[in-house]
């Protein structure tokens, strides 16, 4: 099974490539942010517990998050690997992603860090907010992911390149040249 973590700030490209790996690869794409939002718009009891949290554009708890990707997971016994995108955001949500998969007889492969700088990132939310009009992408919300994302969530980094499984790509450019350096790392593993 071929699980990888893709991981980045938002709006370095993590979905757009998602969405690219998975057709070529025959993965399945795992995002919280899209599990978060359908559980929102379904106005489920955890979409109405996220649904504040993500409008305020602070992190879900690790235990709703987990139980949430493991719920998930547990949906498709056949498939082939994930692509976990937006997960894991803490080095405790990172040891439970290994404990769970360890449990199911898997691993992470490969971690893959999608560099972009910060006056990109604020560059392309803004576009796509114009198109999408998430909530979570509003200026305002969008300085405070991307200083959650840089002050804590980036600190899981350290832990996968520790097990020797941390990657970097430079997110910055053409769509497809982005994709075949991913490529190129992940026909490694």
């Amino acid at each position: 099974m071929l699980n990888l973590v893709l991981f980045g700030p938002p709006g370095a490209g993590k979905g757009t490539q998602s969405e690219k790996l998975i057709a070529k690869y025959q993965l399945l794409h795992i995002s919280t942010g899209d599990l978060f939002r359908a559980h929102v718009k379904g106005e489920t009891k955890l979409g109405k517990k996220v649904s504040q949290l993500l409008a305020d554009g602070e992190l879900v708890p690790d235990a709703i998050t987990i139980a949430m990707l493991e719920e998930e997971v547990d949906k498709n016994p056949d498939a082939k690997g994930f692509v976990f995108d937006g997960f894991p955001r803490t080095v405790p949500q990172a040891i439970e992603l290994d404990l769970f998969l360890e449990r199911k007889g898997s691993k992470i492969a490969g971690v893959i860090a999608l560099d972009v700088d910060q006056e990109e990132l604020t560059k392309r939310i803004a576009e796509r907010h114009k198109v999408s009009g998430r909530p979570d992408d509003d200026a305002e919300k969008l300085k405070k992911r991307i200083s959650e994302y840089f002050d804590k969530t980036i600190h899981v980094l350290p832990y996968y390149e520790e097990q020797g499984k941390l990657n970097k790509v430079n997110g910055i450019g053409e769509i497809e040249t982005v994709y075949n350096d991913l490529c190129s790392v992940i026909d490694k593993f």
